[in-house]
Protein backbone atom coordinates (compact mmCIF):
# COMPACT_ATOMS: atom_id res chain seq x y z
CA UNK A 1 0.00 0.00 0.00
CA UNK A 2 2.21 2.90 -1.01
CA UNK A 3 -0.02 5.40 0.04
CA UNK A 4 0.54 4.57 3.69
CA UNK A 5 4.15 6.30 3.33
CA UNK A 6 2.62 9.17 1.06
CA UNK A 7 0.14 10.01 4.20
CA UNK A 8 2.92 10.18 6.53
CA UNK A 9 5.74 11.49 4.76
CA UNK A 10 5.31 14.75 7.00
CA UNK A 11 4.94 13.42 10.11
CA UNK A 12 8.01 10.36 9.37
CA UNK A 13 10.44 13.46 8.42
CA UNK A 14 10.14 14.75 12.01
CA UNK A 15 11.60 11.32 12.90
CA UNK A 16 11.39 11.99 16.62
CA UNK A 17 12.39 9.77 19.52
CA UNK A 18 14.96 7.28 17.38
CA UNK A 19 15.13 4.83 19.90
CA UNK A 20 17.13 1.38 17.64
CA UNK A 21 16.36 1.85 14.46
CA UNK A 22 20.09 0.08 14.06
CA UNK A 23 19.50 -2.93 16.59
CA UNK A 24 18.84 -5.89 14.63
CA UNK A 25 15.07 -7.35 14.25
CA UNK A 26 14.37 -10.96 14.71
CA UNK A 27 12.57 -13.35 12.33
CA UNK A 28 8.80 -14.60 12.82
CA UNK A 29 8.34 -17.51 14.98
CA UNK A 30 4.90 -19.83 13.86
CA UNK A 31 3.24 -19.95 17.10
CA UNK A 32 1.84 -23.94 16.01
CA UNK A 33 1.88 -25.68 19.18
CA UNK A 34 -0.18 -25.24 23.02
CA UNK A 35 3.24 -24.37 24.60
CA UNK A 36 4.37 -22.16 22.06
CA UNK A 37 0.86 -19.77 22.59
CA UNK A 38 1.59 -19.86 26.38
CA UNK A 39 1.01 -16.18 27.34
CA UNK A 40 -0.84 -14.84 24.09
CA UNK A 41 -3.56 -16.94 24.14
CA UNK A 42 -5.25 -13.08 24.33
CA UNK A 43 -4.21 -12.46 20.84
CA UNK A 44 -6.66 -14.27 18.65
CA UNK A 45 -8.09 -13.67 14.90
CA UNK A 46 -11.14 -10.95 14.28
CA UNK A 47 -13.19 -12.97 11.15
CA UNK A 48 -15.39 -10.16 10.15
CA UNK A 49 -17.36 -12.51 8.08
CA UNK A 50 -16.76 -11.92 4.11
CA UNK A 51 -14.94 -8.86 4.61
CA UNK A 52 -11.59 -11.04 6.07
CA UNK A 53 -9.74 -10.74 8.80
CA UNK A 54 -7.92 -8.49 11.74
CA UNK A 55 -5.75 -9.10 14.39
CA UNK A 56 -7.21 -8.75 17.63
CA UNK A 57 -6.41 -8.50 21.70
CA UNK A 58 -8.30 -9.01 25.20
CA UNK A 59 -8.00 -6.15 26.87
CA UNK A 60 -10.61 -7.74 29.31
CA UNK A 61 -12.68 -10.51 29.43
CA UNK A 62 -15.29 -8.98 27.32
CA UNK A 63 -13.12 -6.36 25.15
CA UNK A 64 -11.02 -6.46 22.28
CA UNK A 65 -8.92 -3.90 20.50
CA UNK A 66 -8.35 -3.91 17.14
CA UNK A 67 -8.25 -1.39 14.33
CA UNK A 68 -10.99 0.85 13.29
CA UNK A 69 -10.39 0.44 9.30
CA UNK A 70 -11.23 -3.31 10.06
CA UNK A 71 -14.90 -2.60 11.26
CA UNK A 72 -15.52 -1.15 7.68
CA UNK A 73 -15.83 -2.50 4.45
CA UNK A 74 -14.38 -1.74 1.16
CA UNK A 75 -16.83 0.97 0.68
CA UNK A 76 -15.87 2.29 4.05
CA UNK A 77 -19.17 1.19 5.15
CA UNK A 78 -19.49 0.07 8.81
CA UNK A 79 -19.82 -3.65 9.16
CA UNK A 80 -22.83 -5.26 11.32
CA UNK A 81 -21.55 -6.41 14.95
CA UNK A 82 -23.69 -9.72 14.33
CA UNK A 83 -21.22 -10.86 11.45
CA UNK A 84 -17.94 -10.38 13.36
CA UNK A 85 -15.98 -13.51 15.78
CA UNK A 86 -13.11 -13.23 17.93
CA UNK A 87 -11.02 -16.04 17.98
CA UNK A 88 -8.70 -16.37 20.72
CA UNK A 89 -5.05 -18.24 20.51
CA UNK A 90 -6.60 -19.28 16.88
CA UNK A 91 -4.09 -22.26 15.73
CA UNK A 92 -4.23 -24.87 12.82
CA UNK A 93 -8.13 -24.95 13.35
CA UNK A 94 -8.33 -24.80 17.39
CA UNK A 95 -9.14 -21.95 19.06
CA UNK A 96 -8.65 -21.26 22.88
CA UNK A 97 -11.98 -19.61 23.35
CA UNK A 98 -14.38 -17.60 20.64
CA UNK A 99 -17.15 -15.38 21.34
CA UNK A 100 -19.07 -13.31 18.78
CA UNK A 101 -19.45 -9.31 19.36
CA UNK A 102 -22.47 -7.56 20.96
CA UNK A 103 -21.82 -4.03 19.52
CA UNK A 104 -18.00 -1.84 19.19
CA UNK A 105 -17.18 1.30 19.21
CA UNK A 106 -14.56 3.21 16.96
CA UNK A 107 -12.44 6.11 18.10
CA UNK A 108 -13.91 9.46 17.57
CA UNK A 109 -12.76 11.22 14.49
CA UNK A 110 -12.04 8.06 12.57
CA UNK A 111 -12.70 8.39 8.91
CA UNK A 112 -12.91 5.21 6.87
CA UNK A 113 -12.23 7.01 3.98
CA UNK A 114 -8.92 8.84 4.97
CA UNK A 115 -7.03 6.15 4.24
CA UNK A 116 -3.32 6.58 6.27
CA UNK A 117 -3.20 10.38 7.38
CA UNK A 118 -1.28 10.99 10.42
CA UNK A 119 -4.51 12.34 11.72
CA UNK A 120 -6.22 8.91 10.88
CA UNK A 121 -3.60 6.52 12.33
CA UNK A 122 -3.74 8.52 15.72
CA UNK A 123 -7.52 7.52 15.66
CA UNK A 124 -7.33 3.98 14.55
CA UNK A 125 -8.23 1.71 17.31
CA UNK A 126 -11.72 0.23 17.83
CA UNK A 127 -13.03 -1.31 20.91
CA UNK A 128 -15.18 -4.60 20.35
CA UNK A 129 -17.52 -6.09 23.33
CA UNK A 130 -17.72 -9.20 23.12
CA UNK A 131 -21.02 -11.01 23.59
CA UNK A 132 -20.04 -13.26 26.76
CA UNK A 133 -16.31 -12.80 28.43
CA UNK A 134 -13.78 -15.11 27.51
CA UNK A 135 -12.46 -16.35 31.26
CA UNK A 136 -9.28 -15.06 32.20
CA UNK A 137 -8.20 -18.67 32.93
CA UNK A 138 -7.88 -19.48 29.11
CA UNK A 139 -6.81 -16.07 27.82
CA UNK A 140 -5.92 -13.44 30.86
CA UNK A 141 -5.91 -9.99 29.08
CA UNK A 142 -3.50 -7.69 28.77
CA UNK A 143 -2.50 -4.14 30.01
CA UNK A 144 -1.51 -0.92 28.08
CA UNK A 145 2.08 0.18 28.81
CA UNK A 146 2.88 3.25 30.49
CA UNK A 147 6.06 5.13 29.78
CA UNK A 148 8.70 4.27 27.40
CA UNK A 149 12.00 3.14 28.49
CA UNK A 150 15.13 4.93 26.39
CA UNK A 151 15.64 2.19 23.29
CA UNK A 152 12.71 0.94 23.49
CA UNK A 153 12.65 -2.44 21.86
CA UNK A 154 9.20 -3.99 20.97
CA UNK A 155 7.22 -7.47 19.87
CA UNK A 156 4.29 -8.01 17.90
CA UNK A 157 1.80 -10.40 17.59
CA UNK A 158 -0.21 -11.15 14.30
CA UNK A 159 -2.07 -13.04 11.76
CA UNK A 160 -1.50 -12.42 8.19
CA UNK A 161 -1.98 -13.04 4.99
CA UNK A 162 -0.31 -16.61 3.99
CA UNK A 163 0.12 -17.19 7.33
CA UNK A 164 -3.24 -16.51 9.19
CA UNK A 165 -4.10 -19.74 10.37
CA UNK A 166 -1.78 -19.31 13.61
CA UNK A 167 -0.20 -16.21 15.33
CA UNK A 168 3.58 -15.39 14.24
CA UNK A 169 5.49 -14.04 16.69
CA UNK A 170 8.75 -11.04 16.17
CA UNK A 171 10.37 -11.75 19.20
CA UNK A 172 12.19 -8.14 18.77
CA UNK A 173 12.06 -5.41 16.72
CA UNK A 174 12.20 -1.97 17.36
CA UNK A 175 10.80 1.58 18.03
CA UNK A 176 12.24 3.66 15.14
CA UNK A 177 10.46 6.79 16.24
CA UNK A 178 7.39 8.56 18.15
CA UNK A 179 5.41 11.69 17.26
CA UNK A 180 1.98 13.54 17.91
CA UNK A 181 0.54 10.24 18.98
CA UNK A 182 2.01 8.15 15.87
CA UNK A 183 4.54 5.51 15.96
CA UNK A 184 7.09 4.03 13.98
CA UNK A 185 8.56 0.75 14.11
CA UNK A 186 10.82 -1.94 11.59
CA UNK A 187 8.44 -4.72 12.69
CA UNK A 188 7.44 -6.90 9.99
CA UNK A 189 3.50 -6.70 9.10
CA UNK A 190 1.95 -7.76 6.12
CA UNK A 191 -2.49 -7.47 5.24
CA UNK A 192 -4.51 -9.39 7.90
CA UNK A 193 -1.31 -7.49 11.00
CA UNK A 194 -3.77 -4.89 11.27
CA UNK A 195 -4.94 -4.27 15.00
CA UNK A 196 -1.79 -5.99 16.09
CA UNK A 197 -0.51 -5.45 19.49
CA UNK A 198 2.69 -4.13 19.61
CA UNK A 199 4.04 -5.38 23.29
CA UNK A 200 6.45 -3.82 25.09
CA UNK A 201 8.32 -5.45 28.24
CA UNK A 202 7.62 -4.03 31.76
CA UNK A 203 9.47 -6.06 34.15
CA UNK A 204 8.57 -9.33 33.16
CA UNK A 205 5.26 -8.77 31.67
CA UNK A 206 4.28 -7.57 28.28
CA UNK A 207 2.06 -4.65 27.99
CA UNK A 208 0.81 -3.19 25.05
CA UNK A 209 2.40 -0.05 23.45
CA UNK A 210 0.65 0.40 20.48
CA UNK A 211 -1.65 -1.40 18.13
CA UNK A 212 -0.91 -2.00 13.75
CA UNK A 213 -2.17 0.59 11.79
CA UNK A 214 -0.37 -0.58 8.50
CA UNK A 215 2.83 -0.64 6.93
CA UNK A 216 4.99 -0.96 4.25
CA UNK A 217 6.41 -4.42 3.26
CA UNK A 218 6.77 -3.59 -0.49
CA UNK A 219 10.23 -4.86 -0.59
CA UNK A 220 13.31 -3.35 1.21
CA UNK A 221 12.79 -2.52 5.00
CA UNK A 222 9.55 -3.65 6.52
CA UNK A 223 7.72 -0.50 8.37
CA UNK A 224 4.74 -0.33 10.59
CA UNK A 225 2.97 2.37 11.68
CA UNK A 226 1.10 2.56 15.08
CA UNK A 227 -0.86 5.25 17.39
CA UNK A 228 -0.18 6.12 21.48
CA UNK A 229 -3.40 4.33 23.50
CA UNK A 230 -4.01 5.37 26.75
CA UNK A 231 -6.63 8.08 26.18
CA UNK A 232 -8.21 6.81 23.32
CA UNK A 233 -9.03 3.45 25.11
CA UNK A 234 -9.89 5.40 28.16
CA UNK A 235 -12.31 7.43 25.79
CA UNK A 236 -13.72 4.18 23.73
CA UNK A 237 -14.35 2.26 27.06
CA UNK A 238 -16.69 4.93 27.97
CA UNK A 239 -18.30 5.36 24.87
CA UNK A 240 -19.13 1.39 24.82
CA UNK A 241 -20.76 2.23 28.46
CA UNK A 242 -22.89 4.59 26.89
CA UNK A 243 -23.35 2.37 24.20
CA UNK A 244 -24.78 -0.55 26.44
CA UNK A 245 -28.05 0.75 26.64
CA UNK A 246 -28.32 0.05 22.91
CA UNK A 247 -30.09 -3.50 21.11
CA UNK A 248 -27.55 -6.16 21.08
CA UNK A 249 -27.07 -7.63 17.60
CA UNK A 250 -27.69 -11.38 17.90
CA UNK A 251 -24.51 -13.00 17.67
CA UNK A 252 -23.10 -16.56 19.43
CA UNK A 253 -21.95 -15.99 22.76
CA UNK A 254 -18.20 -17.43 24.20
CA UNK A 255 -17.89 -20.93 23.12
CA UNK A 256 -14.84 -23.32 24.56
CA UNK A 257 -13.14 -25.54 21.21
CA UNK A 258 -11.69 -28.39 22.00
CA UNK A 259 -9.05 -29.85 19.99
CA UNK A 260 -10.84 -31.27 16.55
CA UNK A 261 -13.77 -29.48 17.29
CA UNK A 262 -13.41 -26.20 14.61
CA UNK A 263 -12.68 -27.76 11.60
CA UNK A 264 -14.28 -24.80 9.46
CA UNK A 265 -11.47 -22.57 10.55
CA UNK A 266 -10.00 -21.81 6.38
CA UNK A 267 -8.81 -18.58 6.26
CA UNK A 268 -11.36 -15.29 4.84
CA UNK A 269 -11.67 -14.52 1.38
CA UNK A 270 -8.95 -11.74 1.53
CA UNK A 271 -7.04 -9.90 4.14
CA UNK A 272 -7.92 -6.47 5.32
CA UNK A 273 -4.54 -4.45 5.34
Amino acid sequence: MTGWRTGLAALVALMLCPSGAMAQTSGLIRLTDRDDLFGWEAVGRVDLGRDGYCTGVLIAPDQVLTAAHCVHDRAQRAIGADVIQFRAGLRDGVVIAESGVARYVVAPGYDPAAGMQAENVRRDVALLQLSAPIPAALAAPFHLAGTLAPGQRVSIVSYGRDRDKAPSWQRECGLLWRSQGVMGFDCAVINGSSGAPVFARDGGRARILSLVSGGNWDGGESRAYGMDLPEIVAQLKQDLRAAASRPIAANPGFRRVTVGGDAAASGAKFARP
